[in-house]
């Protein structure tokens, strides 16, 4: 699609399939994916399919179809995963471990203990609970997302 890809980075790696991922979102725009490394069970990955690496990098025609796709995402967490909420954010530089512009959809539940910004990692069980995780995400998102 003319998409400028890095072949060093691994989220263009997703983008392009040839990365493995539990995908959540896959369109002309943006493909979402599992986070390895989960705040929470649910926490997605959505990046723009060409690579940049900053919000400020982003072509301003590219900002409003980039959240719309994560205004889908938060808006299926609490049906998905019967959390209460969502948390919607992005790292610019700092503590962005992967340059490749990336926004975190995660889901929140009241005493969840995110607090601030010492957070804990967690794991998945194993890659079936991780695909069953996806799957309801990618059910509760509707239609256009991919398996």
């Amino acid at each position: 699609m003319g998409h400028h890809a890095d072949v060093a980075c691994v989220f263009c790696q997703i983008v392009a399939g040839e990365a493995p991922a539990h995908l959540v979102w896959d369109d002309d725009v943006a493909v979402g994916f599992l986070d390895v490394r989960p705040l929470f069970p649910g926490h997605v990955l959505l990046v723009p399919r060409s690579h940049v690496v900053t919000l400020a990098d982003l072509p301003v025609d590219q900002v409003g179809p980039l959240f719309e796709r994560a205004r889908l995402l938060s808006a299926a967490m609490p049906a998905a995963l019967g959390a209460q909420g969502s948390f919607v954010a992005m790292n610019n530089t700092v503590s962005q471990s992967v340059p490749h512009l990336h926004v975190h959809v995660v889901p929140r539940t009241k005493g969840d203990g995110l607090r601030g910004f010492f957070w804990p990692r967690t794991a998945y069980d194993d890659e079936a609970h991780a695909a069953d995780v996806a799957s309801r995400l990618r059910e509760a998102v509707g239609p256009t997302a991919r398996s």
